[in-house]
């Protein structure tokens, strides 16, 4: 629901403010590290296409599984502490792949730090919802933003630093950063627990831990289906053509390997403005499914241009298929903007992200076995255009207003 009468953003919160932000920062440093260094990395450990295949499919593979059992951990040890174990699994995870010197030990290190980042994708909307929920719209365009510039930035520094130090060093020191997010977190849980015992015992048992009743009944939400549709949908597209789409414009339109990196630079850069955007406009509609059919009008395009006239207009059929991922930041607004207890965010949180990243692993994968299947591009694009049109579904879904906590207490009723 649209932020009423907002307190001041630093208000008796600015630590949390300091730790969301910084939690953000981390979420994407793990997936963007690797991938510019791997001629260093090969020089040193064998890593043929399968092995540098399955550390990359392992970001979808590991959020997933966190969306599905990490609100449930969120319930039995509280937010905060479980997103200080997830931040020690990242510090762990970037070590381990810092210190590396066999694949075994490059893959559990990947393995651990994905980990912890996916539980960090599950708690930061109910953290948020929890600490500002005067201003949701405001927070999640913060946070949307951090974690698109934390895919960014390890792509440019990689390299740079491999030259510098080495490629252990350049995967490694991201555990600084990971480290320093535990400060402020640390502090808020302490001075919490210093304000629950002043309260007495009874304090402590209202703490932020989401109630099973929330995760156990959330497939009988027609909002909550509807979210998680619209994330699996969106994730399928986003990941299948962050893996493919250089290769398909270099076979297609004839461009060369280096401009099919500044495509795909394109592509994802999208991300950035959508993050500072979207959540703004969408805290303000009444019927945010406008904002679905404008996602599947420009995926539509892009991909129709993709696949009809690859030839001419390139920047404008990836801007398009970029810019039609508008539903990315849409959703994380959303689980919040849907639910009205912080219980109800973590698990709409869980449930959603964790069926979309489910779904999310298909894309990659299908989108090359049709192309090795057909030995052309036309039937994988033309599964991303049905992919995009089934958004309709959800996108009629979502016309009404309406809570999850309000769905599950009338179907319950019933």
């Amino acid at each position: 629901m649209p932020d009423t009468s907002p307190l001041p953003l630093w208000a008796g919160r600015s630590l949390a403010l300091v730790g969301i932000l910084l939690m953000a920062l981390n979420l994407r440093t793990a997936v963007a590290a690797i991938s510019p260094i791997v001629a260093e990395v090969r020089a040193d450990i064998p890593l043929d296409t399968l092995g540098l295949g399955i550390i990359g499919a392992l970001p979808p593979v590991a959020f997933a599984l966190s969306g599905l059992f990490g609100a449930r951990l969120g319930r039995r040890f509280g937010l905060e502490p479980l997103l200080l174990a997830a931040i020690g699994m990242m510090v762990t995870g970037h070590l381990l792949r810092g210190s590396a010197d066999s694949y075994q030990a490059l893959l559990a290190g990947s393995v651990v730090a994905f980990a912890g980042i996916g539980i960090g994708n599950i708690l930061l909307p109910p953290l948020v919802k929890q600490y500002f929920p005067d201003r949701i719209a405001l927070m999640t365009t913060a946070y949307a933003s951090f974690m698109a510039i934390s895919g960014a930035v390890p792509a440019l520094l990689a390299a740079p630093a491999a030259e510098a130090a080495g490629w252990r060093a350049s995967l490694g020191m991201w555990s600084i950063l990971a480290a320093v997010t535990l400060v402020p977190w640390l502090v808020v849980i302490v001075r919490t627990h210093r304000e629950r015992r002043a309260l007495g015992p009874d304090a402590g048992a209202r703490g932020t831990r989401p109630t099973a009743h929330h995760h156990t009944a959330m497939w009988r939400s027609r909002t909550a289906w509807a979210l998680a549709m619209v994330f699996s949908l969106t994730s399928f597209q986003v990941y299948a053509l962050i893996s493919w789409l250089p290769r398909l414009l270099i076979e297609t339109a004839g461009v060369s390997p280096l401009a099919a990196g500044g495509y795909l630079a394109l592509y994802v850069a999208l991300g950035l403005p959508l993050a500072i955007v979207i959540p703004r406009v969408i805290s303000r509609l009444a019927d945010v499914s406008i904002l679905v059919f404008l996602s599947i009008t420009l995926l539509v395009v892009g991909y129709g241009g993709l696949l009809l006239a690859p030839g001419g207009l390139l920047a404008l059929w990836v801007s398009c298929s970029g810019i039609g991922t508008i539903m990315f930041p849409g959703v994380l607004t959303l689980i919040n903007l849907r639910t009205r207890t912080t219980n109800g965010s973590a698990a709409l949180s869980g449930f959603a992200q964790g069926i979309g990243y489910t779904v999310a692993v298909a894309g990659p994968v299908s989108f090359g076995l049709l192309h090795d299947a057909t030995g052309g591009w036309t039937l994988p694009l033309v599964t991303l255009i049905a992919a995009a049109l089934a958004c309709v579904i959800p996108a009629l879904m979502l016309r009404q207003r309406s809570f999850v906590e309000d769905e599950i207490a009338d179907s319950l009723a019933h």
